[in-house]
């Protein structure tokens, strides 16, 4: 196992905890020769907050030399981060390379059984808040929807889009019920492409072909919204 200890201090944090640079790396010094690591590499970042983690070049640095069944060693989770989502987002990095979290303040130590206990509910918390986010983009989606508003990417066919809200076009939204009468009689995609094309009616940069990818999608984007 390869150690890669991580500290910081910000002016403000120094003198709130009065734990400085050289304490800190102390600490991780003595937890990796009582765990028998082979080598200690000491990140260090100075006079830089800890509210975010992309701007901290030592624990980029610190990030990157972790490999599989190293650990990452730091003396409060505070030096790490002081944003949840920072904290997890470090927790996962850290579980996609085979690697341990060691916090010496908080006991966290993924190399035993209980410290994975710990990295585990980090993850399951991660996963958490990205169902939360998937959730609230679902809703804001579906009610953009319904109220006739864009909702990104290509304005699609049978529609058309002015002040960021979506109005149907006639000649199109004919095409889309004859697209969907065909389907519910079992005709299948290719068939019914060439139904449109034998009716003379064009895609929207005036394409008169049909491919059966294309009816696929207007049929799935129809059956959704009518769900």
């Amino acid at each position: 196992m390869k150690a890669i200890g991580y500290v910081r201090v910000s002016t403000m944090g120094q003198v709130e905890d009065g734990v400085s640079l050289d304490a800190q790396e102390a600490k991780i010094r003595a937890w990796a020769e009582a765990n028998g690591a082979e080598a200690v590499n000491i990140y260090r970042d100075e006079g830089i907050s800890g509210k975010r983690a992309d701007n901290r070049p030592g624990l980029q640095a610190a990030l990157a030399a972790v490999g599989r069944g190293d650990a990452l060693v730091t003396y409060a989770l505070s030096r790490l981060s002081r944003s949840t989502k920072d904290t997890l987002s470090l927790a996962e990095h850290l579980e996609r390379r085979g690697a341990d979290l060691v916090s010496l303040s908080e006991r966290i130590d993924t190399t035993s059984a209980a410290g994975r206990m710990i990295f585990r509910v980090l993850a399951v918390l991660s996963e958490f808040e990205r169902d939360q986010v998937s959730d609230r983009t679902k809703f804001a989606l579906a009610h953009k929807r319904q109220n006739g508003e864009k909702t990104g990417g290509d304005v699609p066919f049978g529609y058309r889009a002015r002040a960021g809200k979506l109005y149907r076009h006639a000649d199109e939204q004919r095409a889309i019920a004859l697209i969907m009468d065909l389907h519910e009689r079992g005709q299948s995609l290719r068939r019914i492409g060439h139904a449109l094309e034998a009716a003379g009616i064009a895609r929207r940069r005036g394409s008169q072909f049909w491919h059966p990818q294309i009816v696929r999608q207007i049929i799935r984007r129809e059956t959704r919204q009518a769900a």
